[in-house]
């Protein structure tokens, strides 16, 4: 080759050469074990950006000291040991959201954990930001009806709403978060159900129970069980949160229910542990309190400007005891706006949903009902107030007089009216007769054991003859009207219940 020729070759490719260089920042590990992983060498990481390591694994970082990053491992830490090598991704994490996740079971890093194969999303949203300001904000004050008379009534939840679903194990906390999901299904709010640390078999019965239901047509799971390492547990509300941000900046209504945010606390303690943060109070980090309120406080209504968009939250907490008063539930009752405690005694007495009315309260109130709702239910939580003080007191043997008498038999068949099955929920209409029936006297006549069967005729024929009050009850109320029709159909379908000797 001539040497003109040579010249002009490396000028071609000179000419070609675009002159730009990739740079990689990579560190190495120096120490590896329980999920978490020390690295040396990365000097501009950021909090919260994504790591790669090089046997595939992701990390997020989450502690910056003055020679080494703290990153969480987000899979199995096996695969990792000492001098591995890890690069920068420069990416703050992300996790895969839209309408494709609907009606499927993923993982906290948004992969498809239900054998149905991948999942091919078109957007991601980081998984930490900051919630909607005030200015972007509007009031609660349209309803979210969980189809739960016990709730519904005295505990209304709105639509951007944080309600706490508070109580000891075993007591029926998640039966209601998931009846609050299977009502939704002619609602058009979609759904979003975290579970942490639960066991896997635990949430295959809970993916089942929704498809029966056809609630998974509106559902995405976002599972991230006991077996799974504590930071995919931390990450996973998170993770469930950016998806439902997705659908709230579109316009649409969601329902999120975090099952537990006692799990997640505990989660996120072996790995600041881990990390040598601070303990702070019990052996907690002192930052709890920031854990959960950043979380809950994207719950948010939306003003119309911005797309009247909504995301409900149902955290759920699990006390020792009732303990109400302990760490964790103080944090989370604080932050939220208001609670739904359910107690022990009354779950294995018998009363199902076994909700406290003494302690349970909404910050919202009756603003989050339909106006009939609103007015039949108001003298419902002083009924039952005094029955329970009464029935307190009538233990004693203590002679009562005819009105503290009559207070007992109407608490009595309130009780037993607000009383309702697992997974049937009911509609807003049927949840109001049955109340109205009850606070106005029409069931102290009937026998608690046939208050059930009483029930049940009612709402047929209701369905059957009064089918035309349902848009007068949701828009204007029990109006006048409306209440001389309903006491007719009641006064006709209790005749067959009423005791000869009456009560």
């Amino acid at each position: 080759m001539k040497t003109d020729e040579i010249i002009g070759f490396i000028k071609k490719h000179l000419d070609e050469h675009s002159g730009s260089m990739q740079i990689d920042e990579v560190g190495s590990v120096i120490q590896v074990g329980d999920g978490i992983a020390k690295i040396y060498g990365l000097e501009k990481a950021m909090v919260s950006e994504l790591l790669l390591f090089s046997s595939g694994v992701y990390g997020l970082v989450l502690n910056l000291d003055r020679e080494t990053v703290g990153a969480a491992i987000l899979g199995d830490d096996n695969a990792i040991k000492e001098g591995d090598e890890v690069r920068r991704t420069g990416k703050v994490f992300s996790v895969p959201v839209g309408e494709e996740l609907i009606g499927r079971v993923v993982n906290p890093l948004g992969q498809a954990i239900d054998g149905k194969g991948a999942i091919n999303t078109k957007a991601t949203r980081p998984i930490e930001v900051i919630a909607s300001g005030v200015i972007d904000r509007q009031p609660v004050r349209q309803p979210l009806q969980t189809g739960i008379k016990a709730i519904d009534s005295m505990i209304p939840i709105g639509r951007g709403q944080r309600e706490l679903i508070i109580g000891d194990r075993q007591t029926g906390k998640t039966a209601i978060a998931l009846d609050a999901i299977i009502n939704q299904k002619n609602e058009n709010v979609l759904c979003i159900y975290v579970a942490i640390g639960q066991k896997q078999s635990v949430v295959a019965k809970i993916v089942d129970k929704l498809r029966a239901h056809g609630a998974m047509q509106y559902t995405i799971v976002v599972s991230a069980t006991a077996n799974d390492p504590a930071p995919l547990q931390y990450i996973a509300p998170y993770s469930g949160v950016a998806m439902a941000e997705e659908f709230l900046y579109a316009g649409k209504d969601v329902l999120i229910i975090y099952d537990d945010l006692s799990k997640h606390a505990v989660a996120y303690r072996q790995m600041s542990l881990l990390l040598r943060r601070p303990p702070g109070r019990e052996a907690y980090p002192g930052d709890v309190f920031y854990l959960h309120s950043r979380l809950l406080e994207r719950a948010v209504k939306l003003s119309d400007a911005r797309g009247g968009g909504s995301i409900t939250a149902l955290p759920i907490i699990e006390t020792q005891a009732g303990d109400i008063s302990a760490y964790i539930p103080t944090n989370v009752i604080s932050i939220t706006d208001g609670q739904i405690y359910l107690e022990a005694n009354l779950f294995y007495g018998g009363v199902r949903p076994a909700v406290n009315a003494g302690l349970s309260v909404s910050r919202v109130g009756g603003v989050a009902q339909i106006k009939a709702m609103r007015q039949v239910s108001g003298r419902l939580r002083i009924d039952l107030a005094q029955y329970r003080a009464l029935s307190a007191f009538a233990q004693f043997g203590a002679d009562l007089d005819q009105k503290s008498k009559n207070s007992l038999i109407r608490g009595e068949k309130l009780v037993e009216i607000l009383k309702q099955d697992e997974a049937v929920p009911l509609p807003v209409e049927k949840e109001t007769i049955i109340v109205y029936a009850g606070v106005n006297g029409f069931v102290d006549d009937i026998p608690v054991e046939k208050v059930k069967a009483f029930e049940t005729k009612l709402f047929a024929a209701y369905d059957i003859k009064l089918q035309h009050l349902t848009p007068i009850l949701k828009a204007e109320g029990v109006t006048d009207k409306a209440a001389e029709e309903l006491n007719a159909l009641i006064t006709e379908c209790k005749k067959e219940f009423i005791s000869v000797g009456k009560i």
